[in-house]
């Protein structure tokens, strides 16, 4: 399963950012492409127009529901759910790929931000639901330690560390 993070550009720079966590795990299954509105990544459009790419995204999902049969390519769009809202309205590409929604019924930990959505998922989150749907569960379980480390100690809050 390849997880590539669609990335808008105020992420790369947020040491809050939990897509850096999900690339230093998964090494060459996980990419970060950076998001343009004007300039479309052409692989990527490629491979969503190939087939067995699915973008997971809130709301309503194919007839499949979360069944990752024949998917090969998982996207996520990485950045706030602000930025998230308007990459995926100003992506025609994006409206071409099967889409899956994650409802896991539990209430995210990810903190290092303020303002999260109480059942949003943040891109760790995301990729380790991901990971445990298409039976990768050990990959599913080294990425969330290394998750739950990153945004320890609980409790911190943007601003509690330089640069957030």
């Amino acid at each position: 399963m390849k997880i590539t993070l669609l990335t808008h550009f105020k992420e790369f720079d947020k040491r809050s950012n939990t897509g850096r966590v999900v690339l230093d795990v998964l090494g060459s299954a996980a990419e970060q492409v950076r998001w343009d509105r004007m300039n479309p990544p052409a692989r990527l459009v490629e491979e969503i127009e190939a087939g067995g790419v699915a973008l997971i995204y809130p709301g309503s999902m194919d007839e499949n529901g979360d069944d990752m049969t024949g998917i090969h390519q998982v996207i996520l769009i990485d950045g706030t759910w602000h930025e998230a809202r308007k990459i995926h309205q100003r992506s025609p590409y994006l409206q071409k790929a099967r889409r899956i929604s994650l409802d896991t019924g539990e209430k995210s930990v990810y903190n290092l931000r303020k303002n999260q959505k109480e059942f949003g998922l943040c891109t760790a989150e995301c990729v380790i639901e991901v990971l445990r749907l298409s039976g990768n569960i050990a990959e599913a379980d080294r990425l969330q330690e290394r998750f739950l480390a990153f945004i320890r100690p609980l409790g911190s809050m943007r601003g509690a560390m330089p640069g957030h």
